[in-house]
C-alpha cells in the first residue's frame, strides 16, 4: 500500500464516512447509505405503475402522462432527516446520489423512456442565493443521465418570491402560496417535448401543479410527466397504514 493509501485508511479510521440516513459509519464499499438503510428504504414501486396513487393525486388538476415518487416520506424516519439534510443543510452530494437512484427507477420502469427534457422545479433567486443551490437540479441531473435526456433549468423560472411551503400549514394556504409564481421565459425550448417536472418532496402537489400550469399555458403542445424523490405518506393515504409527514 502506498503512503497515500495508508493516510487514507488512517483518516477513515478517525473520520469515517457516515450513512446519510442513520448516521452510522459506512462499511468499506458502501456509498452514502449503509446496506441496512439501502435495504430498508421505503420504496413505492410506482415508477412501474401507470395508474398509481401519486398519479391519481393529479386527476382533475393537471393533465400528466405519468407521475410517481420513489419513496415514502414518513414521520420519525431516518430518511426524513436525510431529506432535510440535503434540503436545508448543504448535503447536495446526497441529493445527487439519490437523483441517480431515482433515474434508474424511472428507466427500469419503462414508462418514462420517451422523456425529452427534465425540468427541475425552480427556486426563486433570493432563496437560491441563501441556500447556495437548488436540490431539484441535482435530482434532475441524476434522472437525465439515466434517461439520456437533457436538463433544462433555465426555461421555467419562479418569478415571484413566496414563503416556504412548509410554513404554509393549511391545505388552502399551500395552494394560494404558489398561485401564479412560475413563468416560462423560453417556451420554444419546450415546444412539442415530453417534459418531466422534478421536485424533492410531494405533499399536496400544489407546487408541481402551479409549475405545470405555467408550462402548459406557455407551451400547450408539450406533454408533462412528474417525478418526485419522496411523497408524503400522510397526504397520500390520510394516515392509513403509513406514518405522517
Amino acid at each position: 500500500m502506498t503512503t497515500l493509501g495508508y493516510l487514507s485508511e488512517i483518516f477513515r479510521l478517525f473520520y469515517p464516512e457516515r450513512c446519510a440516513a442513520c448516521g452510522c459509519a459506512l462499511p468499506e464499499g458502501a456509498v452514502f447509505l449503509c446496506p441496512r438503510c439501502r435495504w430498508d428504504m421505503p420504496l413505492t414501486g410506482y415508477a412501474r405503475e401507470h395508474d398509481n396513487p401519486v398519479a391519481r393525486k393529479f386527476w382533475g388538476l393537471l393533465p400528466v402522462r405519468e407521475a410517481c415518487a420513489m419513496m415514502f416520506f414518513v414521520r420519525s424516519s431516518p430518511y426524513r432527516s436525510m431529506i432535510h439534510d440535503f434540503k436545508y443543510r448543504g448535503q447536495w452530494r446526497t441529493c445527487s446520489y439519490l437523483g441517480g437512484m431515482l433515474g434508474v427507477e424511472l428507466r427500469d420502469g419503462g414508462l418514462y423512456a420517451d422523456v425529452d427534457t427534465v425540468v427541475p422545479v425552480p427556486l426563486h433567486g433570493r432563496r437560491r442565493f441563501v441556500r447556495g443551490y437548488n436540490q431539484a437540479e441535482y435530482l434532475a441531473e441524476g434522472i437525465a443521465g439515466a434517461l439520456h435526456a437533457e436538463v433544462d433549468g433555465r426555461s421555467v423560472v419562479r418569478s415571484t418570491y413566496n414563503r416556504s411551503q412548509t410554513a404554509a400549514q393549511a391545505r388552502d394556504e399551500r395552494w394560494e402560496n404558489v398561485r401564479g409564481i412560475f413563468s416560462v421565459r423560453r417556451p420554444e425550448r419546450l415546444a412539442g417535448r415530453h417534459v418531466l417536472l422534478v421536485d424533492d418532496v410531494l405533499t399536496t402537489g400544489a407546487t408541481l401543479v402551479a409549475c405545470g400550469e405555467a408550462i402548459l399555458r406557455a407551451v400547450p403542445d408539450c406533454r408533462i410527466s412528474i417525478a418526485a424523490l419522496a411523497v408524503s405518506a400522510y397526504e397520500l393515504f390520510g394516515g392509513r397504514g403509513k406514518g405522517g409527514l
